[in-house]
């Protein structure tokens, strides 16, 4: 199983999701676990903070994002944090040993950034009470472990909202990782706004069984292309797809982070994950000793989430349209799921007046009007 991959999270909590709303009011949040507040630091004695990755630093993608993070805190504390990380990291038996030596090597923080390396955290900070592990889109806590995510379903929706006015043929081309309840999220989220601005668009989506494979990612592009569409965005983490569209000269969309460098004409904006305030402020309670285990799925007015700079291609009463969206979502005002929405069969799945609710997008295994296709059967 890859990271942010929430099948098993389905199959194990599919019965709670059955007996529990998947609506409610837009000012709704997540309650934090009770607290229990990390060892006292050393007076002077920097912290020690320590990262596991999935991938390399280089990927452009994910765990380029998440080291972009561990740099903005490094910057932000200076001296008062000592940080390390370990690129290239298995799941599994892997995962479990360069945890287990991060915490052995006096971290008392250690950020593990994969889906995949849930149980390994959980099975570690068993042993080390004294150390607080922070797991990145995971859903098992511990007195020593938290958890967190970010709202990406906005930004998704603000890069449909560009696409539905920027494309010609009406097409536009998803590029997807895996058919897991995160990536469909996405898709769904991306396809709202596109329908917002455009109610005859049509999003195709193809899927690459990889979140890293820059060859897999230009071979569906241009089977998009092939298609018709005109306009590309993905859920994967290389900067293929944006090279291709500047050589195809249509547009794209990157992901993760801003992806302009692969393409300055082709590429519109990035859905982008900002990890730096969230890291700093984790270490900063560890240091000061209120750090609590909490759930934490922050989006665009906590600053975890965004959009990079538009492309100037962009009209402004575009812009100004996405920002006054962007503006809603930091308010609290607007939600990318709400309703009416409807799956691709016509089914009302939020009525009016709702939202979709954190369970029901963790959960997520439909798509909404406006996908052509259906979603691949995965493997148990």
């Amino acid at each position: 199983m890859d990271r942010r991959n929430f099948l098993k999270y389905v199959t194990l909590a599919g019965s709670s999701f059955a007996l529990t709303s998947c609506f409610q009011g837009r000012n709704s949040n997540s309650q934090p676990d009770v607290s229990l507040s990390a060892s006292p630091m050393a007076v002077n004695e920097p912290l020690k903070v320590g990262f596991v990755y999935m991938g390399t630093v280089g990927d452009f993608g994910w765990t380029y994002a998440h080291d972009l993070g561990r740099r903005d805190m490094e910057a932000n504390l200076q001296d008062k944090v000592k940080t390390t990380f370990v690129e290239n990291v298995n799941e599994g038996a892997d995962a479990e040993r360069v945890i287990r030596q991060l915490a052995l090597d006096g971290n008392k923080l250690i950020f593990t950034t994969s889906f995949g390396y849930m149980n390994p955290t959980i099975k570690v900070a068993k042993d080390f009470a004294d150390v607080i592990f922070e797991h990145c889109t995971g859903y098992k806590r511990a007195a020593n472990v938290g958890t967190y995510l970010g709202r990406f379903e906005e930004p998704r929706y603000l890069t449909g909202m560009i696409a539905g006015k920027m494309t010609k043929s009406n097409v536009v081309g998803f590029i997807g990782a895996y058919p897991i309840p995160e990536v469909i999220r996405g898709i769904s989220a991306f396809t709202q706004g596109v329908r917002l601005t455009n109610p005859q668009a049509k999003v195709k989506v193809l899927w690459v069984q990889s979140w890293y494979d820059p060859t897999k990612e230009r071979e569906a592009a241009q089977a998009l292309v092939n298609l018709g569409a005109d306009v590309l965005t993905q859920h994967t983490d290389s900067g293929a797809v944006v090279q291709f569209a500047e050589e195809k000269d249509i547009y794209a969309f990157g992901y993760n982070t801003d992806m302009s460098k692969f393409g300055q004409k082709a590429h519109l904006t990035s859905p982008i994950n900002k990890w730096g305030k969230f890291y700093t402020d984790k270490a900063l309670a560890v240091m000061s000793n209120t750090w609590k285990p909490q759930d934490v799925w922050d989006g665009i007015s906590e600053g975890m989430v965004d959009i990079s700079p538009m492309n100037q291609a962009i009209p402004s009463d575009v812009q100004q349209l996405v920002n006054a969206k962007r503006d809603e979502f930091i308010q609290g005002t607007a939600h990318p799921f709400d309703g009416p929405v409807k799956d691709q069969k016509g089914m009302v799945r939020v009525p009016k007046g709702k939202v979709l609710d954190d369970r029901g997008q963790l959960a997520m295994d439909w798509y909404v009007e406006g996908i052509e296709g259906s979603i691949p059967k995965t493997k148990s």
